[in-house]
């Protein structure tokens, strides 16, 4: 029987309002794949961010464009994975911001980003086993 293999598809990691940063709706990780993340709305914002996958190689890399759905400058996210001395590195990016609005929503959005290697990150890691399995009686749900 084949062995259940996480991948960027695999997990959500889920507190108590959610992961971190909002829930993904529609995400795959063929590139050109549209989808967006939805997060409770704030006074000026809607809580939803368009996005458009931009390039994939899993588990190594996923990288996507970021709009805010009111309009806006589009940024850019990218994940990698690489192998790093008895380990694996996990590098975030979120590029593209400018002027003043691009400063201040790069420090709003620094918050959240310190905040998912701690919480959502951390939240899936401890749930795979040393082949990136998820480990027997996990409570996170590969999707299919």
């Amino acid at each position: 029987m084949p062995r259940s293999r996480t991948s960027f598809r695999a997990t959500r990691p889920r507190g108590p309002e959610g992961p971190p940063g909002g829930r993904p709706e529609g995400f795959a990780t063929g590139e050109g794949t549209g989808f967006r993340f939805i997060a409770k709305p704030k006074p000026g914002w809607s809580g939803i961010v368009d996005c458009v996958v931009l390039e994939a190689d899993e588990p190594r890399l996923l990288r996507y464009s970021w709009t805010d759905h009111g309009g806006g400058e589009t940024t850019e996210v990218a994940y990698r994975i690489e192998p790093h001395a008895a380990g694996m590195r996990f590098t975030y990016d979120h590029t593209g911001f400018t002027g003043t609005g691009g400063f201040f929503m790069a420090q709003i959005l620094g918050h959240v980003r310190r905040k998912m290697p701690r919480v959502g990150l951390s939240a899936v890691l401890n749930e795979l086993d040393e082949m990136g399995d998820l480990r027997p009686g996990s409570t996170l749900k590969p999707k299919i």
